[in-house]
Order: C-alpha cells, then sequence, then structure tokens
C-alpha cells in the first residue's frame, strides 16, 4: 500500500475529537469533556478537514454546525469508533480467557501427587488450555528453558523471577520407631553425624548438607549414610524400611506420622520449604497464567498438609 495514502487517513483519534464536537456541538464543551484543550480540539478536526479534503464544520461566535459533508463523515466515524470499542472488548476477554498452550513444571514427588491432580482439574474448569507438565530432579531455569510457570518447593528464588507464594510448608526430621529403637533418638543437631541420614539430591539445596533453623537461628548439619538418591518418594521408602533419618516436606510425610509409622525427631529443627509459583517477568500479564496460579493456590488451600 503507498504509505502517503495510508499517511492520509484520518486518525481514530481525531474521529473521536471531531463525534465529540458534533455531540456536544461545541469545542469548548467537547474539550472539557475530553479532559483537553480548547485550541487542541480545533487543531485536531482542522487536521481531519484537510486529510479528507472537505469542510465538516461551519463555525459561528455562537454555535457549531455540520456541514452535508461533516453528517457523512459523523455516521462513518461513529461505526468505526464502535467497531474499535468491541474490538478492544474481545481482545481484553480474550486476555481474561485462559486459553492456549501453558507449560508448567515440578519436582518428581509434588509434580506427581499435587500437581498434577491440580492440574487435570484445571483443564476440566478451562476446556481451551492444553497444559503441559515436566517433572524434574533438577532446579528449572524457568525463563531459559520456555516454561511458563514452574511450581517450585523451597525458598531459595533468583531475584529476576517472580514468585507467588501458594502454600505454607516445611521439611521436618523423621526416621521410623524400628530404627529409633535400633540407633536411639537424636538429642541434639551434633548427634545426627552418628546416625545414617538418607540424603536425598534435590533442586533447591546442596547435597548432604541439611540447613536447618531452629527459633530465629540458622543451622547446618553435614550429612552421610549408606544411602542416598535424588528422588524424595525413595528416601521416604527407605526411611518406612528403617534405614536412617530424612529430611522431607510435611506434605509428603504428615500422613505417615500421624500413622505412627514416622516419628519426628528433633523436632526443634525445621526447613522452610513453601511452595511457590514462580514464573518469569513477561508471564505477569499472562491470563492462562494468572488463572493457573490462581487455581493452584485454591486447590493447595482445600487439601493442606494436617
Amino acid at each position: 500500500m503507498d504509505a502517503r495514502f495510508v499517511n492520509s487517513l484520518p486518525g481514530n483519534e481525531d474521529l473521536r475529537v471531531f463525534a465529540a464536537v458534533v455531540r456536544d456541538a461545541s469545542f469548548s464543551a467537547a474539550a472539557q469533556a475530553l479532559g483537553m484543550s480548547p485550541a487542541y480540539i480545533s487543531k485536531r478536526v482542522r487536521v481531519l478537514e484537510t486529510q479528507l479534503g472537505t469542510r465538516l464544520l461551519d463555525r459561528t461566535t455562537r454555535r457549531v454546525v455540520v456541514t452535508e459533508e461533516g453528517q457523512r463523515v459523523m455516521q462513518h466515524a461513529q461505526r468505526i469508533l464502535a467497531d474499535l470499542e468491541q474490538l478492544v472488548e474481545a481482545v481484553d476477554a480474550a486476555r481474561r480467557m485462559p486459553r492456549g498452550q501453558l507449560r508448567i513444571s515440578a519436582s518428581f514427588g509434588f509434580g506427581r501427587e499435587r500437581v498434577a491432580p491440580a492440574v487435570s482439574a484445571l483443564v476440566e474448569r478451562y476446556p481451551q488450555l492444553q497444559v503441559q507438565l515436566e517433572v524434574f530432579d533438577r532446579l528449572v531455569d524457568v525463563a531459559a528453558e520456555g516454561f511458563d510457570l514452574d511450581v517450585r518447593v523451597g525458598d531459595e528464588i533468583a531475584p529476576h523471577l517472580v514468585a507467588r507464594k501458594l502454600a505454607a510448608n516445611h521439611r521436618v526430621l523423621c526416621a521410623s520407631p524400628a530404627y529409633l529403637a535400633r540407633h536411639g533418638t537424636p538429642r541434639k543437631l551434633d548427634d545426627l553425624a552418628q546416625h545414617a541420614c538418607l540424603a536425598i539430591k534435590e533442586r533447591d539445596h546442596p547435597f548432604g548438607v541439611w540447613r536447618l533453623q531452629s527459633g530465629n537461628a540458622l543451622h547446618t548439619a553435614k550429612v552421610c549414610g549408606p544411602l542416598s538418591t535424588n528422588h524424595g518418594e525413595v528416601a521416604v521408602r527407605w526411611a518406612l524400611d528403617g534405614r536412617g533419618i530424612v529430611l522431607r516436606s510435611l506434605w509428603d510425610v504428615a500422613p505417615l506420622l500421624q500413622a505412627g509409622r514416622l516419628v519426628q525427631v528433633l523436632p526443634d529443627y525445621r526447613q522452610d520449604a513453601n511452595v511457590w509459583a514462580v514464573m518469569p517477568q513477561r508471564q505477569t500479564s499472562s491470563a492462562k497464567v494468572r488463572a493457573c496460579v490462581d487455581f493452584l493456590a485454591a486447590w493447595l488451600a482445600r487439601s493442606p498438609p494436617p
């Protein structure tokens, strides 16, 4: 298309100004309604008349009269402005209605046990979503790897990412009654060095190092034992078999503690591991991401750890 023709087309802002002048039959009244100066209103109308090559308004000291050409332009302007308003409303509705593909990452255990059922319910609520859930035993670079959202257990989050807390959670130390009967119960943190500890290579903390909080103080315990794994469920299975002490999320072990199959040890120590929705900055305005985060928060609130 010829650029000269494009540049000669009336602008939407000029049509809006012209329509306001016609409706109010006054430059000053239109200026007040639009929050503009009368001089600016007059200038935009002159620009519109120049672009269309015709006089649209007859101005007198007392009133503004629409010419015959001006009446035709007014009819078209009303249709154009109405179409633009409907377009904006349609786009806004599309932004608010979750649709399209959504890539979510999560850790092995929490992803399978908690995120997967929530995602199943999510697509039932929003059938225009197509969700791809991937689980990992490592920390995901959510932006570089093209994920829209990472559901993360643990409070170590890079400052360039946006995070929303989905649920409160912490990790606790526990072991089976059989293990404690054979090896005794640790009474202080240093006692862990004398015990078989089931280390887990997880996404957000160093392997073989347990960082624990007691009150406002932070403590570090180096642990070792004959068994280690990169899968939390495996470590819990070993703990149930009496193989050692495990540091595991309350989301995972609360039912086992309640049933007496595991016993919490050193209850004054814990490791904060809240559940977060972590996303790149670019996804904060995405309707599908916002809807997913809201849904996950509500889902987890309905089934918190005991």
